[in-house]
């Protein structure tokens, strides 16, 4: 049995985990939650809702989960701080939990290079200012961003709120024909039910939050045999 331990923000859309879990034989996914603070997809509290003393918080009881790595599962609350400083928050957490580490905005750049994807179109829940700074990232990555759609939300707590229609609607709003995949930054935003219907509406490998963060804590953890055709692309059989 395959543990990744998630230190998650707040309450949301974490009920897509459990959902992963029963898809993918062999696999644990405790779910540690964190202190939002402030609810807002704004950058100055961002900043303190992915600090060393939010995220310390429940690091013993992740590793009595008997986790093997662990993954902030904030994309915001990773990206906004850079590339150099969301490196520094991922050492820090290694560190801290004694344990590889990663973040969801990590993830996005793995999981897109995994797939071959070179150029991305990014649909974004967030303000344009914060969508940006999710864009200035993958470009610091080597990615290509064709297009990103900013969809204004500033609140996690409104994004939880969203179905199936509205995913659907802001995927096929951000594609481009010249990007290789989707990407779906928020982890606040239920799309693992909807995986297989994103990937057929356009066409490509469709990138969400809380599927690649569990993809990525199963890279740390050298677990590469996990598949299952109802998490898209990135969790194909590789023949």
């Amino acid at each position: 049995m395959t543990t990744v331990g998630l230190l998650y923000p707040g309450h949301s859309a974490e009920d897509d985990y459990p959902r992963i879990e029963t898809l993918l034989n062999g696999i644990r996914v405790p779910v540690v939650h964190t202190d939002i603070g402030e609810d807002a997809h704004r950058a100055d509290a961002l900043l303190e809702m992915g600090s060393a003393e939010r995220l310390a918080v429940g690091m013993e009881e992740l590793r009595l989960s008997g986790a093997e790595a662990v993954v902030w599962a904030c994309t915001s609350g990773s990206f906004v701080r850079g590339w150099d400083g969301a490196h520094e928050q991922i050492r820090a957490l290694a560190v801290a939990a004694g344990l590889p580490a990663s973040s969801t905005s990590f993830a996005f750049v793995h999981a897109a290079r995994a797939v071959g994807a070179a150029r991305v179109a990014v649909a974004a829940t967030y303000p344009p200012d914060v969508t940006a700074l999710f864009v200035r990232f993958l470009e610091a990555a080597g990615l290509q961003v064709v297009d990103a759609r900013a969809g204004g939300i500033v609140t996690a707590a409104e994004v939880g709120t969203w179905g199936r229609e509205q995913v659907l609607e802001l995927v096929r709003a951000a594609d481009r024909p010249e990007a290789q995949a989707v990407l779906v930054p928020d982890t606040a935003l239920h799309t693992v039910a909807h995986l297989p219907e994103l990937e057929e509406a356009v066409g490509k490998p469709v990138l969400t939050a809380n599927q690649v963060t569990v993809w990525e804590g199963l890279r740390l953890a050298e677990r590469r045999d996990a598949w299952s055709k109802e998490l898209g692309t990135l969790f194909a059989r590789k023949e």
